[in-house]
């Protein structure tokens, strides 16, 4: 559930009217979280599953890779494209397999396919300990040197993987077409946010918000990366230090808090906000699948996670021209755009929203205090990210930007025919 699941749907299906043979095959979700395949459907999409590849490392993971081996001997892919740190270890392993295990490499003449990887995010910190962090690493840089093109989805995520993390040769990350790593923005369907405005009462009414209650939302998996727990506590201390939001003219409007989405953290976040006193001022909606609806109930979208790529609800949110409010890590600093900041010590004031260090509740409050305090403000910072979002975040741009990279690593190779990719 999240933004790769719906990436690679959008992709399948794009592709596809773009002329390319294109199958999405993916695994299963762990207990008590919800399954995307109905998002798949819905494009049109019906996606190759295979039971044995979960997020876990297992046997299974050995069964998987034999699956797909067998999937790529059927279907001779000239392009074998995968996502995500899990899919795509036994993705490449298999594809690994596929171009080597035939008697023409033993005279020097594998299979011919290339191999693309996309970081939507990374697992190399604040997922797990240092152990098994370092691990993961290991792994991740010697997959990169069986890797064609790797992809990344902002200038950020380039600078963490590769300059910090060391994952990757220096040439395999530049610009789109320069090199052996590709910077590729997420890309989504924006014409399904364009009547915003003439849904927000109506969203609002589900909420259960008053017209004069000022709303601020957070979407995503209930899962310790996301850092909900932190919104908590930054909501509870907006409460304590600010009290009720008072307007330019000197009107009190009451603040409510949204969590929208579901997980394995449900029960302890809800008895966290009662310990904290804030029953009656946050409202668990739970998990939606209409946020062309959702965003516009929203004044402003908050963001807490540890760890990002480039995350999708922020994106939509800005689609919605909400402004928002984030901690800075990852590519949320794409997203942000450029900032002041000398504005403030406490937090950072963007373009497209509100900057702020992780773990720093006061600042995040206070962050929140300053949008809250100007509806000017927010619409402003909401029309910024909104402008941004339709230039640099189309699926248009996206499927543009996957199937000249598609052509262009086909070209280095030999003459393909009809094979599918």
């Amino acid at each position: 559930m999240g933004g790769p699941a719906r990436h690679v749907a959008w992709l399948t299906a794009a592709t596809q009217r773009a002329g390319i043979e294109s199958i999405l095959v993916a695994g299963v979700v762990p207990p008590g979280e919800d399954d995307m395949t109905y998002f798949a459907l819905e494009q049109g999409v019906i996606p190759v599953i295979i039971p044995e590849m979960s997020r876990e490392i297992s046997a299974n993971d050995l069964v998987t890779v034999w699956k797909l081996l067998r999937l790529f001997q059927r279907e001779r892919p000239d392009i074998i494209h995968t996502h995500t740190a899990k899919a795509g270890t036994v993705g490449r392993v298999a594809g690994w397999l596929y171009r080597w295990l035939t008697p023409a490499a033993l005279l020097g003449h594998p299979r011919s396919c290339r191999f693309v990887h996309t970081y939507h995010g990374h697992i190399f910190h604040s997922y797990y300990g240092p152990f098994k962090t370092k691990v993961f690493l290991a792994i991740e840089k010697i997959l990169a040197r069986m890797t064609d093109r790797v992809v990344v989805i902002s200038q950020q995520q380039y600078n963490e993987i590769h300059d910090k993390f060391g994952v990757g040769r220096r040439g395999q990350f530049a610009l789109i077409h320069e090199g052996q790593f590709a910077i590729i923005p997420l890309g989504l369907d924006l014409e399904v946010f364009s009547q915003w405005e003439e849904r927000r009462q109506t969203a609002r009414k589900d909420l259960g918000l008053a017209d004069t209650d000022l709303a601020v939302g957070i979407v995503g998996r209930l899962t310790e990366i996301k850092n909900h727990a932190f919104f908590l506590d930054a909501a509870a201390r907006y409460k304590q230090l600010f009290g009720l939001v008072e307007t330019a003219s000197g009107e009190e409007q009451r603040l409510r808090f949204i969590i929208i989405g579901d997980g394995q953290l449900r029960n302890s976040l809800e008895e966290q906000a009662r310990a904290l006193g804030l029953q009656d001022d946050v409202i668990f909606a739970g998990m939606r699948n209409d946020p062309e609806s959702f965003y516009s109930a929203l004044d402003v979208v908050a963001l807490t996670s540890l760890n990002e790529g480039t995350p999708l609800t922020l994106i939509e949110a800005m689609a919605n021209a909400r402004p928002v409010i984030a901690t800075a890590v990852g590519g949320v600093v794409d997203l942000l755009g450029s900032c002041n900041s000398k504005a403030s010590k406490a937090y950072t004031i963007c373009e497209h929203g509100i900057g702020v260090k992780s773990h720093d509740v006061d600042a995040y409050s206070q962050g929140l205090k300053f949008l809250l305090e100007s509806e000017t403000l927010r619409r402003e910072i909401g029309e910024r990210g909104r402008a941004f979002v339709e230039h640099s975040h189309s699926k248009e741009r996206l499927v543009a930007d996957v199937v000249a990279l598609y052509e262009e690593l086909l070209g280095q190779g030999p003459a393909f025919s009809d094979k599918p990719s």
